[in-house]
């Protein structure tokens, strides 16, 4: 079960997914900022678009600063496919005022990832770099998503 202050979110499969936000010398990028946002379980965003379908105990959005080493992480739900899309989770980087990556998270191995049109043009190297593991972990399942950035 996720907690949303005193929501509480009983939907999907509880998931952590981590990393670090280093520059190309493997220096932690200090004042980094990493945003995540991502559907509910029944495949709904919190935005205009989507209605007011979206599970509501589902906040589907978080910021965290990384700390001393670079670190970040997120409890979150591991992602679902829907209307068109493979499983996915939105990614941003952001340093002060700027913008440095925007990306997608896609889980390894997914059947949808070959017909999911923004991943299978990506170029080999791009693909392998966004793609990662979700793994069975003790309280759910548990990804590891390390970020470079050329600064």
């Amino acid at each position: 079960m996720l907690r949303n202050g005193t929501l509480s979110y009983r939907g999907g499969q509880p998931a952590s997914v981590e990393g670090s936000v280093t520059d190309l010398d493997g220096r932690p990028l200090r004042g980094a900022q990493v945003e995540i946002w991502q559907c509910d379980e029944g495949g709904h965003y919190h935005h205009p678009g989507d209605g007011d379908r979206a599970d509501t105990a589902f906040q589907g959005f978080g910021r965290v600063a990384v700390d001393a080493e670079g670190r970040w992480r997120f409890r979150t739900i591991r992602p679902v496919a829907y209307s068109g899309r493979t499983p996915h989770i939105h990614v941003k980087v952001k340093l002060g005022g700027r913008e440095l990556l925007t990306t997608q998270l896609y889980v390894a191995g997914d059947p949808g990832n070959a017909r999911d049109s923004l991943w299978r043009n990506l170029p080999e190297p791009a693909r392998e770099a966004v793609t990662v593991p979700f793994e069975r972990a003790s309280d759910g399942w548990q990804a590891r998503f390390p970020i470079v950035i050329a600064i």
